[in-house]
């Protein structure tokens, strides 16, 4: 840490010296707008006014960062932690804690459409992987609980990622990236149209050797097509489909006949049909619907001579020849959802946003279910918030959403926030929400069994169905201040969450079963109670032209009794930005993360590791007479490797080279 920030402040003044103009810097050059969230509450606000802390990550940030994935990038958000493992689900990032392998307690959206995960218990994995990051706008994170907006599975935030305008993308684009570690993307757009109709269509690949010690090779080739459509003044129509295939390598060295070496495939695909019509100065009414279906593929041949499983008479293993064929949970899932949304404002002091969603999600797997059936959940919600103008300085936001799971029946999540605008470029926020979490199908009813040759060798899941819906009670404290004289603003964030009912998973003995070893299968079921409280914070400071420092910093303190779930986030993590302008266009970036120790999240809480990283790009912008582009050099982990995911998953350097070229 401390060669870090001498590195920053060593290049930091140098730039100084050079950016040096003749005249003084007034205050103008650090005001901007306050930007305008459009995903906390439904309606469209200033970031000073949401019911909730938001970070957003705009498209400049997102290009200086040098992240080549969304998971990654998420690690400039205050209180987030992020994996570059591919072991069981693409990579995730998480909150407050992992809690476990897929990180199924936050919701992310894609343009307004939910991307979780129902085959993977509700991951977020796939959904982070759903956009090319050059087709990305902006991404606003809410930190901290929103079910009162979306539901169920907003429980401890919101990712909302929103793609470029169609306006913004007309011509022909490119992206290129090579370098260590098998480094090989390259991603392609192009957008035509007029003003009445306005079309893109984007397709990449990434590629790597994943991480050190894991399975290598990652594979994700992704097509995304948008249309942008204005039949008449009042009416906006979007029309968006996609896909997404993944490849990657999964297992170990392992004696274990659920994770041998192995390459597991998926894929998925959506349509998006989004319609909007202005009904009046102050009205409008919004319908949605989406279908995305997924696929997984895992199979691997079975050895059982490689576990010591045989039969001591003869030598061969219970009579099975090696080379038989394991599904390890391949299967399907599909979902639609329906929303109907309606926005109105009554004089200047009340807006109004209310609506309803139906969603449902299918899973078919007999490997994880043990049936050739689909595993039904069906969701039907009631939303409303409000924006209510008390007092030119006094903001309250009250919402709340009604929602029916037919796996565990009715909830109400409601939300109440009081924003006070202390001063000019003050801001004072207090509040509190509660959310629930519904289980996921495979919590219900898993059933997975290791049946060969109609001899049953292993059962490793089998769900009682006796989870019960979890809650989180949510008492929270922000402050926002701008210092434009100083260059400064400040979001902080104090919160308490309590979880009630929280889920896990235990092992129990299956009474009555006569076989070659025990069988301990796992059951989810309501575990202990717990809070997790904590401060956090973003610092950003302008010391003078063409630089930006960005300070955060999460103190996190999870009660949990289990020293796994405990330790799921560091108490203390800090990542320092510095982004600078130098001389003949030059654009520097160094990113430094320094996390205290936390448990991996596939070590099972026997290691707890603590983690740093600094991150270097600088870039050059090209001319080619009327196209520009930019050419950068990136480096992440300029330091020693740190584990990711496990212990023996090591994150070493990566050094590469990207090249942009756009008309």
């Amino acid at each position: 840490m401390k060669h870090s920030i001498a590195l920053i402040g060593l290049i930091g003044w140098t730039s100084h010296a050079c950016a040096q103009a003749p005249e003084s810097i007034s205050e103008k050059d650090f005001l901007t707008e306050i930007p305008i969230v459009l995903s906390v509450s439904r309606l469209p606000q200033r970031l000073d006014e949401t019911p909730g802390a938001v970070t957003i990550l705009d498209r400049d940030m997102i290009r200086r960062s040098g992240a080549r994935d969304v998971a990654d990038l998420l690690r400039l958000v205050p209180g987030f932690q992020s994996s570059q493992s591919y072991e069981k689900s693409p990579p995730v990032a998480s909150y407050h804690g992992a809690f476990d392998y897929y990180s199924n307690r936050m919701q992310v959206l894609v343009d307004g459409r939910s991307v979780y995960s129902p085959f993977f218990i509700g991951s977020v994995g796939s959904g982070l992987q759903a956009v090319a990051m050059a087709d990305i706008e902006r991404i606003e994170v809410l930190r901290g609980s929103n079910s009162a907006a979306y539901g169920a599975r907003a429980f401890l935030g919101v990712i909302n990622i929103v793609t470029r305008d169609t306006l913004d993308t007309l011509g022909v684009a490119a992206n290129l990236a090579a370098g260590e570690n098998g480094i090989q993307d390259v991603q392609a757009s192009i957008g035509w149209g007029k003003e009445e109709a306005r079309f893109r269509l984007s397709g990449d690949s990434k590629n790597d050797d994943g991480l050190t010690g894991a399975n290598g090779f990652n594979r994700t080739n992704r097509l995304n097509f948008r249309a942008d459509l204005h039949p008449d003044a009042r009416t906006d129509v979007q029309l968006r489909a996609g896909g997404l295939m993944i490849d990657s390598g999964m297992g170990g060295p392992v004696t274990d006949i659920q994770n041998p070496l192995r390459s597991i495939s998926y894929d998925s695909s959506y349509v998006q049909f989004d319609w909007r019509r202005n009904l009046g100065e102050d009205e409008d009414l919004a319908v949605s619907f989406s279908h995305a279906n997924e696929s997984y593929r895992d199979k691997y041949p079975l050895s059982l001579r490689s576990i010591g499983i045989a039969d001591s008479v003869t030598g061969l293993p219970l009579g099975i020849p090696d080379g038989m064929v394991v599904d390890y949970g391949s299967g399907q899932s599909g979902n639609d959802a329906v929303s109907v949304q309606h926005t109105f404002r009554r004089g200047s002091a009340l807006r109004v946003v209310w609506g309803g969603e139906f969603r449902s999600e299918q899973v078919t797997s007999k490997s994880l279910y043990n049936t050739d059936a689909a595993m039904v959940t069906d969701f039907t919600r009631l939303f409303a918030n409000a924006e209510w103008r008390i007092a030119p300085n006094l903001v309250l936001n009250a919402g709340a959403m009604a929602e029916n799971s037919s796996v565990s029946g009715d909830s109400l999540a409601p939300r109440v926030m009081l924003n006070w605008h202390m001063t000019e470029g003050q801001t004072l926020r207090a509040g509190v929400s509660r959310a629930f979490r519904p289980p996921s199908a495979f919590e219900k009813y898993g059933n997975v069994r290791f049946v060969v040759n109609g001899r049953l060798l292993q059962i490793s899941t089998l769900a009682r169905g006796n989870v019960q819906p979890e809650s989180v009670l949510v008492h929270e404290l922000g402050y926002l201040g701008d210092f434009p004289k100083f260059g400064l603003n400040l979001d902080l964030r104090a919160f308490h969450e309590q979880i009630s009912g929280f889920v896990l998973h235990k092992q129990y003995d299956l009474a009555g079963y006569r076989g070659l070893v025990p069988i301990r299968p796992w059951d989810y079921t309501n575990g202990e109670n717990f809070a997790i409280h904590g401060l956090e914070y973003q610092l950003k400071w302008q010391p003078w032209r063409g630089a930006q420092f960005v300070l955060n910093q999460a103190y996190t303190e999870i009660g949990s009794k289990d020293v796994d779930i405990a330790m799921s986030a560091p108490k203390l993590a800090t990542t320092l930005s510095f982004f600078q302008k130098l001389p003949g266009g030059l654009d520097l970036s160094l990113i430094h993360q320094d996390s205290g120790s936390q448990s991996q999240l596939g070590a099972g809480g026997k290691d707890d590791v603590a983690m740093t990283r600094t991150d270097l790009r600088l870039a050059l912008p090209l001319r080619f007479g009327a196209n520009r582009g930019e050419l950068a050099l990136v480096v992440q982990n300029l330091g020693l490797p740190y584990p990711d995911f496990m212990p023996e998953f090591q994150f070493q350097r990566r050094a590469f080279v990207t090249l942009r070229i756009e008309n």
